[in-house]
């Protein structure tokens, strides 16, 4: 029989903490805010959702939430604490509005899950008022250094790959190349990955300034070879972006061409397993961390376990693609 400890030391302290989600939604949100609640509880410490992310901080928007105000969201996308981007946390008068709410509510620590942005206005509010922040990286774009990926991003790839399924599909039928822009305004990620898992004949990434000449080459050898239809995978982030690459395609080719971008789509609808999973798990870890007495750092998991990087590092260092899987979606071009 395995017994398990539960319990862990709380040599910080901790009593009260509170816990917020901040930019774009991704799915998985819901289970990190599930965990952290759940965490807490059985802890013995209270947990304070706050509506609406920074903006909601600064207004006052919080409740205390149980193990029940949690239940059966773990399977939802989106976040059911609300989020917004707000423009008076970015003053030090508003981020000082802030910390006065949670010090009113007698809050020990604060759980910030979201992305770069969101992880800016937590290290300010800690740098500059001393409340104890931890981050829980939450966004479908995978682009924040210190873990492996974030919560959403599994998803967003999933989804992304059923649409070009499914564009394959008319493109196919109708001997058409179909141009499809996934999200990745500053990384490739999504990008990388669609365009393998969905047998794309090229990608383009911010990562790689490579001209949009060259995807005409490849299209024509495409069709000299006999493919009837072509999958060009872009990402948000490369200049010009999708309608770029296609007006190329069709000008140099005179081959009927499409562009679809799938836009938000990709942030919604319910988290696969593994979103779930990494939420739960980083969601236990911010709640352990502030326990701990960590601050100012995200939790993450690599291929070496858990890992708690300082929040500025997670958009001052560079997390790449991965140049063996972009090897890989040439080679498979063929």
């Amino acid at each position: 029989m395995i017994e398990l400890n539960t319990s862990h030391p709380n040599p910080a302290g901790i009593k009260r903490i509170a816990v917020l989600t901040s930019g774009g939604d991704a799915p998985g949100m819901n289970a990190a805010i599930r965990a952290v609640v759940r965490t807490g509880v059985q802890q013995g410490i209270e947990v304070v959702g706050v509506r609406r992310g920074f903006s909601g901080l600064h207004r006052g928007e919080l409740a205390v939430l149980g193990p029940r105000d949690v239940a059966n969201t773990i399977q939802r996308g989106g976040t059911i604490l609300l989020t917004a981007r707000s423009r008076t946390w970015r003053s030090a008068e508003g981020r000082a509005k802030g910390a006065q709410v949670l010090r009113d509510w007698q809050v020990d620590g604060l759980v910030v899950i979201g992305g770069d942005g969101s992880f800016h206005g937590a290290h300010f509010l800690q740098e500059e008022h001393g409340i104890p922040v931890v981050g829980v990286p939450g966004t479908i774009d995978n682009d924040l250094y210190g873990t492996d990926h974030t919560i959403g991003y599994f998803t967003a790839v999933e989804t992304a790959l059923d649409a070009v399924d499914k564009l394959r599909d008319t493109g196919a039928s109708h001997e058409r190349i179909f141009v499809i822009e996934v999200m990745g305004r500053h990384a490739g990620h999504i990008a990388l990955d669609v365009a393998v898992a969905g047998g794309a004949e090229e990608v383009f990434i911010p990562e790689d300034d490579k001209p949009v000449d060259g995807v005409v080459q490849i299209v024509k050898e495409s069709r000299a070879k006999g493919k009837l239809a072509s999958i060009v995978i872009v990402a948000e982030g490369y200049k010009g972006g999708a309608q770029a690459v296609g007006d190329a395609i069709q000008a140099g080719t005179g081959m009927e061409t499409r562009v679809s971008i799938l836009g938000h789509i990709q942030r919604g609808g319910s988290p696969v397993s593994s979103d779930r999973i990494l939420a739960s798990r980083l969601g236990e870890a911010a709640v352990h961390a502030l326990m701990d007495g960590r601050k100012g750092v995200m939790v993450g998991r690599t291929g070496q376990g858990l890992t708690y990087t300082p929040l500025h590092e997670t958009w001052e260092k560079r997390k790449d693609v991965s140049l063996d899987l972009y090897r890989c979606a040439k080679c498979l071009s063929v």
